[in-house]
């Protein structure tokens, strides 16, 4: 670690094999606390570089507890939080309108970071037994349709950095790997970013990684489709923009997307939206995000025809059904 500071310190970069080796070693508790925060620090100091990420999102998925779901055509849609909006879980409410609309969700999440409520909070609240059981996974994925991997039971190796997160208080290049290592490696992934650097960065990481991404940020800063103004994104071989008006929907306002001051305030939007009483402005930015799934997984589908499925799934309350068989709620 003290020639790879020094190193890095004299503002080199890391190659890839480079960045999977020392993370490899983090992961293992081969440095102390101190060695692992001047390392963190680094990536504060300047901004990580794609085959840095790269190596450091490999070097997470050879540690973690995979789960083999290469049979199924599988997507997750998640956002990297940080953009502290404060919103209700809309990436959330979009897997289950996924699922009821036919699709395999493998959702990977965990704890509300950005946000009063994250994924793990949200299936937490409502009962969702967490598991690293593949029999489990696989039986909720083949019979519902949806199935949540909560990060911390996938990834041991991150134990060894999280008293030095806790302490240094500020992001570190780990809140930019939760989308990115999901342990079942689903062959579709719908990605929100907070900003237009880091939807550079994971493009490039995508490039590489052999599933169909988009990767979305809307340009007044929320991780995902607001409908509140336009968002970019980037795709395996599109970028362009998307206006409210391109999914068929009105402009919202940012207060119509408040997540509430607590877990039971989000958890009741939640339950609102899919039981069909949640407000236009809700239902229709749910349905934009899980549109954009569909469009991910199937590129050749017009826009217009995504959102009537997606739009389909919520109205008949077939992501109420899901919901409710995977949560028993």
């Amino acid at each position: 670690m003290k020639d790879t500071l020094n190193y890095l310190f004299t503002g080199k970069s890391l190659t890839k094999e480079e960045a999977r080796n020392i993370l490899a070693r983090i992961a293992e508790g081969m440095f102390s606390e101190a060695e692992i925060a001047s390392f963190l620090t680094v990536f504060r100091m300047r901004p990580v570089k794609p085959e840095e990420l790269a190596g450091f999102r490999q070097a997470l998925l050879d540690l973690c507890v995979a789960v083999d779901f290469s049979e199924y055509n599988t997507i997750d849609v998640v956002g990297t939080g940080g953009d502290g909006k404060n919103t209700f879980n809309i990436s959330t409410a979009s897997c289950f309108v996924l699922a009821g609309a036919g699709y395999k969700v493998t959702k990977h999440g965990n704890y509300g970071l950005s946000s009063v409520s994250g994924a793990s909070n949200m299936f937490e609240y409502f009962g969702y037994q967490f598991s690293n059981d593949p029999a489990k996974l696989r039986r909720e994925l083949e019979e519902i349709g949806i199935c949540f991997f909560h990060a911390p039971l996938f990834h041991p190796a991150m134990k060894n950095v999280g008293p030095v997160r806790r302490a240094l208080k500020v992001r570190t290049i780990f809140n930019m790997m939760g989308p990115i290592i999901n342990p079942s490696f689903p062959k579709n992934q719908l990605v929100g970013v907070s900003d237009l650097e880091i939807m550079d960065l994971y493009h490039q990481v995508f490039q590489d990684s052999g599933q169909n991404f988009l990767i979305v940020h809307s340009l007044d800063g929320y991780d995902e489709i607001s409908l509140t103004g336009d968002a970019r994104y980037v795709s395996n071989d599109t970028e362009d923009n998307l206006s409210p008006a391109d999914f068929g929907f009105k402009t919202v306002k940012p207060e119509e997307l408040s997540g509430g001051n607590s877990v039971e305030d989000a958890a009741k939007i939640f339950k609102n939206i899919l039981e069909g009483k949640g407000t236009e402005a809700q239902e229709n930015v749910v349905i934009a995000n899980a549109a954009l799934g569909i469009k991910c997984m199937f590129p050749q589908k017009a826009l217009a025809d995504c959102v009537a499925e997606a739009s389909e799934s919520l109205k008949s309350k077939k992501a109420l059904d899901v919901f409710r068989r995977l949560t028993g709620v």
